[in-house]
């Protein structure tokens, strides 16, 4: 099992840790709710190392990145970040990532930590225009601090106006006395702050500054336990569980970021799925009554026949329901519709409703 720069870091701190994605992560520290909501009410710090990053440049850069993935590249400037998927030959998802333009010729693309080869070889056997690839996921660290006063509490720490870079933005400046670290106004929590890449030999370094500079704030250290219930609250996919290899980004309401103006891998098919609709698609539901949606839980009709399944669920630490995704048959998607989540021998109503879940 792989560790993090910061594995060591976390066990001293009391985490508790286990294997994620071939890594050992801390899943909590003092306990889901808490960290929940200290992100949402002040900051929190996530140690999310294990995400992949590549480097694709040169030339024909934006070409195979164009060809590989599902939005429109081209819009991009330098300093701008897109959320992507790439789309296999099959109708589904190889993984969703984000795309950040470094500088003309040069993007970065970050991707999810359980498809980091798979990714890596689907690319590159994509790259028939000679584009430089580089894998740098063994390098590179990233820190998720993110939270109401994220701005705040980090402001102390960079030369630049943290308070300037606008959502799916960033910088390449000083950070925690560290030079060219990115400064990403990113983040899966839906409550603000930044996402800091760095090298392995600085992340200890970075993150002992961010500890300290977020002590007047509260700031704490998250877990990836936390991470999921917030990104479930604002109706944020998660790879594996609501998209995977044999989902299609139009069932899974991500025909936004499918831009069919320009052709990119498997494109026709996607376009002529979207132009005819869908049989089954991915929504939101809440609970009418007490109990947690679990994921696989079958979703049923009135009449108990099974009408789809559940992809995420948990027992939403800010709002005190039960709240899920899952993917239902067409006629049950609209949202106000009733289904009934099968949990154990009870069916429990449930309402499709319109994410996020939290509205801060």
């Amino acid at each position: 099992m792989k560790a993090t720069a910061l594995s060591s870091t976390h066990e001293a701190l009391g985490a508790k840790m286990v294997p994620f994605a071939g890594y050992n992560m801390p899943v909590q520290y003092e306990g889901v709710n808490i960290e929940h909501e200290t992100v949402r009410k002040a900051v929190g710090v996530f140690d999310v190392s294990h995400m992949g990053e590549f480097l694709i440049e040169g030339p024909n850069a934006l070409a195979l990145i164009q060809k590989v993935s599902s939005n429109d590249a081209s819009k991009l400037a330098i300093g701008n970040a897109q959320y992507s998927c790439l789309p296999n030959d099959d109708n589904g998802v190889v993984d969703d990532l984000i795309i950040y333009k470094l500088k003309e010729e040069t993007y970065l693309l970050v991707v999810n930590a359980s498809n980091i080869e798979k990714d890596w070889n689907w690319i590159s056997s994509k790259n028939d225009v000679g584009a430089e690839m580089r894998d740098l996921s063994e390098d590179y660290s990233l820190l998720a601090i993110q939270g109401p006063k994220a701005v705040e509490a980090m402001q102390s720490l960079s030369s630049h106006d943290l308070s300037a870079i606008k959502f799916y933005n960033f910088i390449v400046g000083d950070f925690a006395g560290i030079e060219n670290v990115i400064i990403s106004a990113t983040g899966y929590t839906g409550s603000g702050g930044f996402e800091i890449y760095c090298k392995n030999s600085e992340v200890k370094q970075v993150w002992d500054a961010v500890l300290e500079a977020g002590a007047d704030f509260g700031i704490k250290p998250i877990g990836l336990a936390a991470r999921d219930t917030l990104r479930l609250e604002m109706g944020y996919c998660l790879y594996g569980n609501d998209i995977d290899d044999t989902t299609s980004p139009i069932e899974a309401g991500l025909g936004w970021v499918c831009k069919f103006t320009k052709d990119f891998n498997n494109s026709e098919a996607l376009k002529a799925e979207k132009e005819r609709g869908v049989a089954r698609k991915l929504v939101a539901f809440k609970l009418e009554e007490r109990g947690i949606p679990r994921h696989d839980y079958a979703i049923v009709d009135a009449e108990g026949e099974t009408i789809g399944k559940v992809t995420s669920g948990t027992m939403s630490p800010s709002l005190g329901i039960g709240i899920g995704m899952g993917y239902v048959t067409k006629a049950f998607a609209a949202v106000g519709s009733n289904i009934f989540i099968q949990v154990r021998k009870k069916a429990i109503p449930a309402t499709i409703v319109k994410p996020p879940f939290y509205k801060g």
